[in-house]
């Protein structure tokens, strides 16, 4: 008896994706407002089977399906959607439907993954086949860092106070991990006012470590660092 390949282990086919023009990172959270006929079904299938869809951050086009007039006649007539080839995982935490075609769903970002082939339905939905990373596994935080893990508990404090009655609303969630490099990083990285290019490429970024550390300078640089 052979036990199987990691790659085949580690291989999702027809992951269903919702491209956005913002990045979801291991970890995190991620309200979205659903009324795209293209998602309305796919999310009521993953929701209903416990199962995960891909958030991906455009590089170009929008979230909206749009008619394009400038489009080739050969063409579907709608605008380009491209999307960069690294993703999250998202599970839906919470659904609920406010009216008819309407969903408000919260999200949990797993781990990352790569796009191996792509493919958009008729109706508009893009499916892939992706390999996923490993989940991160815990870095303790250097010690020159950790200011910048204080100034984030200190924010997350500051958060609690000011509206208490609202916590499940807050960009921090539970549980906390403040000894992990990784978990500081991206929720900081999640609350920097940055393009979505820079999002993403601090995302993809392997070490836990260099990404912290990154955006330990970027707080610095915008005069919130902690230090």
């Amino acid at each position: 008896m052979t036990s199987p390949r990691p790659a085949e282990a580690l291989t999702l086919s027809q992951l269903p994706l919702f491209p956005l023009q913002t990045v979801l990172f291991p970890g995190g959270w991620l309200p979205l407002r659903i009324f795209e006929v293209r998602y309305l079904d796919m999310i009521g299938r993953c929701h209903k089977a416990g199962a995960p869809f891909g958030v991906v951050c455009l590089s170009e086009g929008s979230e909206v399906r749009r008619i394009d007039p400038a489009a080739p006649p050969t063409g579907d007539g709608f605008a380009r959607e491209v999307f960069h080839p690294v993703g999250t995982l998202a599970h839906i935490e919470s659904l609920d439907r406010p009216q008819p075609g309407l969903m408000m769903i919260r999200c949990r970002g797993l781990q990352r993954f790569h796009v191996i082939r792509r493919s958009q339905l008729p109706h508009g939905l893009w499916v892939a086949d992706v390999q996923l990373d490993e989940p991160e596994t815990l870095v303790p935080i250097p010690e020159h860092l950790i200011p910048t893990r204080d100034a984030l508990q200190r924010l997350l404090q500051n958060l609690q106070e000011r509206d208490p009655g609202s916590l499940d609303q807050l960009p921090l969630q539970a549980p906390y991990q403040w000894d992990d490099s990784g978990w500081v990083a991206n929720r900081w990285a999640e609350l920097l006012p940055a393009p979505a290019e820079l999002k993403q490429r601090l995302m993809t970024l392997d070490s836990p470590v260099l990404r912290l550390e990154l955006v330990s300078d970027l707080l610095d640089k915008l005069g919130l660092g902690g230090g």
